[in-house]
């Protein structure tokens, strides 16, 4: 087994160029596009920027792969025990300090957040790997036995692979999410073809680098950089080869592709994530709400799916409610460029953001709470965004009451501008309202230890990952618990073996009839 330096090594020797992975092997793209640093908008790699004349040896993989899979209950069995043996390693050499380090620094240099961010993306993959490392794997394709109509006959059910499949990551979390896709996938029999994100495709490729080291065979998947247009095509042109797309990203782009595979998808989309106060919470609890609401609106520049959009605050904390904001406004202005708790934004530009906070300020009775103002005093290119920790207050009614109000201040920025609001315990029915007019339900909070209260709001909502209690939260580590949209028949889960069952395979029924046959009876034509 190589040392943790010559594993960094022989990473460190294909990081600033990039490759496709297709039939087995490492290929050079024919055209390749530079990759500016966030930060500095200086050269940081080079990655293939695959055409549509360069397709076909990925549509050759999927083809490769027959329905049944690379592996099932009944086929190729041992590559369970292989698959936990790979995980196993993969996860010794992400609980070396060094390796661990690379990586999250690797996360860091194409999506800028905090160290303490990116090294959460590691040690995710690091648990999640070591929970499947051994016989884990093999007991994700558990069956079960039915007793028969007759004696002689058992329905017997299994997760069944689908063979070909996708995989369509995002920028946000370019080690956790590709990677935990990705071994689901390949744990449940599939043979994946993954899209890197242009923007962040080098993490992936790299920890695809790592499990090869630790004994992955590359003909088990193909990975291909190129841009939008050319996956475009190229799915076009597999919809009749592909069994399943996953997909995590934009809600509209999830939309498009669902229409083009006819519903061949599994989607984790856009979450605009709600947290609501319970009227029970205490003066003296102020000041852990403030940060854990400061960690789940601004965290990785609100760059997360499971990010903190829109806050329902109960107006009768005694007057608390301002320094609640006091609270809040302080953790945010803590956050700076110099230890990335504030960051470039890769999807939205500056004006872009700050003209979404001119619009929500035009709503009757809303005010700005801090923020608002573009960064300055930095090298961020223009493409990207960069602006202060922002939140807006809304009033309730005015979201309620008028339907483009409600659209706007629901609409998910994908950088640090949250909308604040209040109720009371007289219009709580209009906050179910908000929930309930939303389109995307990701993940949610409730944050009291009144049950009564919370099963209430538990039973009118649906979000798919939702946190209940004094501690609750939006942001968390998926490899513990369920994390996935609720709602959507469509929808994909991650981390835990219900999420990887759910979104990997399909069930089949395989009913042995061995008889004995009753010759005595009289067969009767129905």
């Amino acid at each position: 087994m190589k040392s943790p330096s010559e594993v960094i090594m022989e990473l460190a020797a294909h990081r600033s160029r990039l490759q496709n992975l297709v039939a087995g092997k490492w290929v050079d793209g024919v055209g390749y596009r530079t990759l500016v640093n966030p930060l500095t908008g200086e050269r940081l790699l080079e990655y293939p920027d695959t055409s549509v004349d360069d397709m076909d040896p990925f549509l050759a993989g999927l083809r490769s792969c027959p329905k049944s899979g690379l592996h099932n209950p009944f086929k190729n069995v041992g590559r369970y025990v292989m698959l936990g043996q790979v995980s196993f390693r993969a996860a010794a050499f992400l609980d070396d300090e060094e390796i661990a380090d690379y990586f999250a620094k690797l996360v860091q240099s194409v999506m800028p957040k905090s160290y303490k961010q990116a090294m959460g993306e590691v040690v995710v993959v690091r648990q999640f790997l070591k929970n499947f490392g051994g016989d884990r794997v093999r007991f994700l394709a558990r069956g079960t036995i039915d007793p028969g109509d007759h004696e002689g006959q058992q329905p017997q059910h299994f997760p069944w692979p689908y063979g070909p499949v996708m995989i369509i990551p995002p920028f946000n979390f370019p080690l956790e999410i590709p990677g935990l896709q990705l071994m689901g996938a390949l744990y449940m029999g599939n043979r994946p073809l993954v899209k890197a994100q242009s923007k962040t495709g080098v993490v992936i490729e790299q920890f695809i680098r790592l499990l090869e080291i630790c004994g992955l065979s590359l003909s088990d998947l193909d990975l291909i950089h190129c841009g939008g247009a050319t996956m475009e095509r190229l799915i076009h042109f597999a919809r009749n080869d592909v069994r399943l797309v996953q997909f995590t990203g934009s809600s509209t782009t999830a939309e498009k592709l669902a229409q083009m595979l006819h519903g061949k998808i599994r989607i984790e989309d856009a979450g605009f994530d709600w947290k609501i106060i319970g009227p029970d919470v205490l003066l003296e609890q102020l000041d852990h709400l403030a940060w854990q609401c400061d960690q789940d609106a601004y965290a990785a520049s609100k760059q997360k799916c499971s990010a903190q959009s829109l806050l329902f605050l109960p107006d009768n904390l005694d007057g608390s409610v301002e320094r609640f904001y006091e609270r809040l406004r302080d953790r945010a202005s803590r956050r700076n460029l110099a230890d990335l708790t504030n960051g470039p934004v890769l999807t939205w530009t500056t004006d872009q953001m700050l003209d979404h906070v001119k619009r929500l300020l035009d709503i009757p009775g809303a005010k700005l709470l801090f923020g608002g103002e573009p960064l300055v005093g930095h090298r961020i290119p223009k493409c990207y965004g960069a602006i202060q920790p922002t939140a807006v207050f809304v009033p309730l009614h005015e979201i309620v009451a008028n339907s483009d109000h409600c659209k706007l201040a629901t609409t998910e920025v994908f950088g640090p501008v949250q909308v604040i609001t209040t109720y009371d315990q007289s219009n709580l029915a209009l906050v179910l309202q908000v929930c309930e007019h939303m389109e995307n339900h990701l993940t949610a909070a409730v944050v009291s230890n009144d049950s009564v209260f919370t099963n209430h709001i538990l039973g009118a909502t649906v979000n798919g990952t939702t946190y209940a209690g004094i501690k609750a939260r939006t942001t968390g580590a998926p490899q513990n618990h369920w994390f996935g949209p609720c709602g959507d028949p469509r929808g994909a889960g991650i981390g835990t073996p219900e999420a990887i069952i759910l979104t990997w395979s399909a069930p089949r029924c395989i009913i042995r009839d061995v008889g004995p046959i009753d010759t005595s009876a009289t067969l009767i034509q129905s």
